[in-house]
């Protein structure tokens, strides 16, 4: 990769710490991650992998001993005052190796993370469906599917990881109108010849609400990512709103506080609109996160679009310490 070679030269050189002192940035820079551990050899979607727990160790260890790492609770200060460099860890979905993995590394370097839950998968364990369509790839005795109404053209199935007919497959998810996902999803049980996954095989997936209540209580911010995590700007404008409402509802419910931070699912400019915005307005969101890189800098801040950049598992420390130095190079929007 291009980027990382990049990195490794300008590390190796000595001029990435130059660089760093000669383009200071200042603002808020966000980093995103899934879960934490080693999906290599998972059979869902391994592409929320964002790092190994050595790695995240790493991560947090230098991100706490050269920034301030503060969570949305700290932002209207940190507005009001408009200078200085803060980063903030944040993680989407609500998956279990956040509670069993990441929380005791942030615990044990005393770094604060914002947690972003989509709440129906707390209150009802499932697969979700971005990890049940890289499931029926990945267990499909065929060499592929042939194009049709779904697809434009044929998806073969690379061996011997899938990985890009996975993606292929989850941008055609993501692209079609909410309506007509559960429909898609059949197609591809059959298409596959994988049918849809045996939710009775193994439910222990995300975390419960004493895990989020005990992160809470030691210092983790706990935010709203929907109930089911749809796209939302796939969804007629009444179920954006009850997505992001039922969200804040059984948050409030369980914490016992109001819902005023949120991330979209997704994450991409397409994924969210004006009428979105206009739902977490009612909602009483405050700060609500996007998903498709780069930083806010004070002078272009946006409550509702603050950007963040993605965290991969193919992204090694060096790369974390390129981005959070040089954002403006190593962490562009996408």
């Amino acid at each position: 990769m291009r980027r990382a070679r990049t990195i490794d030269a300008l590390s190796r050189c000595g001029l990435l710490s130059s660089l760093a002192l000669a383009i200071r940035w200042s603002g808020v820079l966000c980093l995103n991650y899934h879960r934490i551990g080693d999906g290599r050899e998972s059979l869902f979607d391994r592409g929320v992998w964002s790092a190994s727990a050595e790695d995240f160790d790493e991560h947090v260890r230098f991100l706490s001993s050269h920034f301030d790492v503060v969570t949305p609770l700290d932002l209207p200060e940190i507005l009001r005052r408009r200078k200085g460099r803060f980063v903030l860890i944040t993680f989407d979905d609500g998956y279990l190796d956040n509670y069993q993995t990441a929380f005791p590394i942030l615990k044990r370097h005393r770094v604060p993370a914002t947690f972003f839950v989509a709440t129906g998968f707390v209150d009802n364990p499932r697969l979700s469906w971005w990890d049940e369509v890289a499931w029926m790839a990945r267990t499909s005795p065929k060499s592929g599917i042939e194009a049709g109404r779904w697809l434009s053209g044929p998806v073969l199935f690379d061996d011997p990881d899938r990985e890009s007919a996975v993606g292929v497959l989850l941008q055609a998810y993501k692209a079609m109108p909410s309506d007509s996902t559960d429909e898609f999803l059949g197609y591809l049980a059959d298409a596959t010849g994988s049918g849809r996954f045996d939710e009775g095989v193994n439910g222990h997936w995300w975390m419960t609400w004493d895990m989020l209540r005990e992160m809470r209580a030691a210092g983790m911010v706990i935010g709203g990512h929907t109930v089911n995590h749809p796209v939302l700007a796939q969804l007629p404008v009444e179920r954006q709103c009850a997505e992001i409402e039922g969200c804040g509802r059984r948050l409030a419910e369980e914490l016992g506080e109001p819902m005023r931070h949120f991330s979209y699912p997704v994450g991409e400019r397409y994924s969210f609109t004006s009428a979105t915005r206009a739902c977490l307005q009612k909602a009483g969101v405050r700060y609500a996160f996007s998903y498709y890189g780069g930083t806010r800098r004070y002078r272009r801040w946006d409550d509702l679009d603050i950007r963040r950049i993605a965290v991969e598992s193919y992204m090694d420390p060096d790369w974390l310490r390129a981005a959070v130095k040089l954002p403006g190079i190593f962490g562009k929007a996408r």
